[in-house]
C-alpha cells in the first residue's frame, strides 16, 4: 500500500475479510450463475467503446444511472444481493438503493481513471465496493496532483467504502495485471437519487 493516510479531502476505508471466505465463495458463485452479464458501450474520447468488463446494473425501479454517456435501467435485485445490501446499511455504510457489478474476467480486464460524480449519486456520495474472487490492485490519485496517490490490494471478499468528498477530489482505476488470471467480480453499491 502506497500512502494509505495521506489523502487530503478523502474519507477511505479498506476493511479485509469484511465477507467471511466461505460466503465470498457463495456470493460469487451465485453471481456467475444468475446474473445477466453484458458488454456495457461506454462513450470514451468522442466514440462509442464496450467496455473492458462484463457488468451488470441492479437496483430499485427508479435507480436509472448514466455515466460514460449511457443510461442503465436497472435489473431487478437478486436475493443475495439484498443480503448484502441489507448488511452494509445495517452496520451504518449508509443508504442503497443499487449496485453496478463488474466481472473481470483475468487480468487484463480492467477499470480506467474515472470518479464516481455524476449528478443523481449527489456531492458526497458513499460507494461501497465489495471485491470477490481474484486479488487486483485498486488505485487512488488527486486530480490537481496526479503524484498523491494510494494503492490497495484488494482480495476476496474485502470491502473498499469511498465517502465524504472522495470522488470530487480524487479518481480511481484498476490497472491491467498480466499476470492475474482468475475472475475478480466487483459490487459498488451506491445511492441514485430517483429522477
Amino acid at each position: 500500500m502506497l500512502f494509505p493516510h495521506d489523502l487530503p479531502d478523502a474519507d477511505v476505508q479498506h476493511l479485509p475479510g469484511w465477507l467471511a471466505a466461505a460466503d465470498a465463495d457463495g456470493l460469487m458463485s451465485a453471481l456467475q450463475a444468475d446474473v445477466a452479464w453484458e458488454i456495457h458501450r461506454i462513450r470514451m474520447f468522442g466514440s462509442w467503446v464496450d467496455s473492458p468488463r462484463l457488468s451488470c446494473w441492479i437496483g430499485d425501479p427508479d435507480a436509472r444511472y448514466r455515466y460514460s454517456g449511457a443510461e442503465f435501467v436497472p435489473h431487478r435485485w437478486l436475493p443475495s444481493l439484498q443480503d448484502t445490501r441489507d448488511r452494509l446499511e445495517t452496520e451504518g455504510f449508509g443508504r442503497f438503493n443499487s449496485v453496478l457489478l463488474n466481472r473481470y474476467r483475468g487480468g487484463g480486464d480492467y477499470m480506467g481513471w474515472h470518479s464516481d460524480d455524476e449528478p443523481e449519486l449527489g456531492p458526497a456520495p458513499v460507494i461501497a465496493s465489495l471485491s470477490l474472487g481474484a486479488a487486483r490492485r485498486f488505485l487512488l490519485r488527486r486530480r490537481d496532483d496526479p503524484t498523491r496517490k494510494a494503492e490497495y490490494l484488494l482480495g476476496h471478499g474485502d470491502l473498499l467504502v469511498m465517502a465524504g468528498q472522495t470522488q470530487r477530489f480524487y479518481q480511481h482505476a484498476l490497472p491491467k495485471m498480466a499476470r492475474v488470471q482468475g475472475e475478480r467480480i466487483n459490487l459498488t453499491f451506491r445511492w441514485i437519487t430517483p429522477r
